[in-house]
């Protein structure tokens, strides 16, 4: 009986957003100038981003996913993993932003070619997030789904309180905001639509 071959190691998170990031640049054809231009991140940090030389925020990582067309929960898969139709909770991998130090998880199966994606968040208190991507490419659709604790969210002018179980559905259409204005960590899940099967 012929042994499987042994699978390739497991990337570590910011070795994933690198890979992720380079693949994706490359079936895109875009050169490391053609995206900072579309993301306005500077090529040097495209550069660092892409080598895992650097510690990303959330914020940076926004606009690239978006000057590169995808959600930014695409940019937290590992591009080597077989595009199976379960995810399991020992092979995810959370993700901490050096800037408000609120924690990700990608929940949905990756490179799986489904229009929508599945991300657990934990917001701590008193943090705040805000990303200045205005209309995506193709459109982004999102719901919010509180879990625990409260959360302020602000898109465009307009701003939600959020509950504990409350949901909310919008269409990624102007600048976002995530704040937690209370003395706990909220944790939300957050539901992603977009017409990803047609891009890969």
């Amino acid at each position: 009986m012929r042994e499987a071959a042994n699978p390739a190691p497991r990337l570590d998170i910011n070795e994933r957003i690198a890979a992720c990031v380079r693949a994706l640049r490359a079936e895109r054809g875009l050169s490391l100038d053609a995206l900072a231009a579309r993301c306005d991140v500077s090529k040097s940090m495209i550069s660092l981003v892409e080598r895992g030389e650097s510690s990303p925020t959330a914020v940076v990582l926004e606009k690239i996913a978006s000057g590169l067309g995808v959600p930014l929960a695409r940019l937290f898969e590992d591009p080597r993993a077989d595009a199976s139709p379960i995810s399991r909770a020992s092979e995810r991998s959370t993700w901490r932003d050096p800037d408000s130090g609120y924690l990700r998880k990608n929940i949905s199966p990756p490179n799986y070619p489904s229009p929508i994606q599945i991300v657990e968040v934990v917001l701590p208190a008193g943090a705040r997030v805000a990303y200045d991507t205005g209309p995506r490419e193709p459109p982004v659709h999102q719901q919010i789904w509180v879990q625990q604790g409260r959360i302020d969210f602000t898109i465009g002018k307009v701003s939600y309180r959020l509950e504990a179980d409350d949901c909310l559905a919008v269409e990624l259409n102007a600048p976002t905001a995530f704040r937690n204005p209370t003395r706990r960590s909220a944790r939300y899940i957050v539901v992603i639509a977009t017409d990803r099967i047609a891009r890969r």
